[in-house]
């Protein structure tokens, strides 16, 4: 399915649009920064200095002007499609540290994640259209992250 009907006007009364979609990924990883010691990377990360895993929610917003032909800014199926690609392929099931080459001199943490996710994105996505990424690494702790 086409994410907008590309040849049309956008809506005369330009109704602008948010679309979100959530997804789940698992993936292991260790706090740890090269520029510390193994002393300082305990004492700052404490037990997640050591290897550890989430399940990661993911949820993705992208906005645009309204379609009137197909009456939506982007297919949930092209966004859904997007995030396969962005996201779930590169991480899920993945040790961040040692299988996604971004990590290997940035700390894993959810907000270096964030910010992997929104430039895997921003590759693939419409230009502009990459609104927020929030990424939660448990039920209470989240980042948000609005681009560079």
């Amino acid at each position: 399915m086409e994410s907008i009907a590309e040849n049309s006007k956008p809506n005369a009364t330009g109704k602008m649009t948010f679309l979100s979609r959530m997804e789940t990924f698992a993936a292991a990883h260790r706090l740890s920064s090269k520029l510390l010691n193994d002393e300082e990377n305990r004492k700052l990360f404490g037990k997640c200095n050591q290897s550890h895993g989430h399940n990661y929610k993911v949820i993705v917003t992208v906005r645009g002007q309204m379609n009137p032909i197909s009456g939506m800014f982007m297919n949930i199926y092209k966004l859904q499609e997007y995030m396969q690609e962005a996201i779930l392929e590169p991480l899920d099931h993945k040790n961040l540290d040692q299988d996604v080459d971004f990590f290997a001199d940035v700390v894993s943490t959810t907000e270096n994640l964030a910010i992997y996710i929104w430039r895997n994105l921003e590759k693939i996505l419409p230009a502009g259209c990459l609104y927020k990424v929030k990424v939660y690494e448990s039920d209470k702790n989240f980042i948000v992250y609005k681009g560079e």
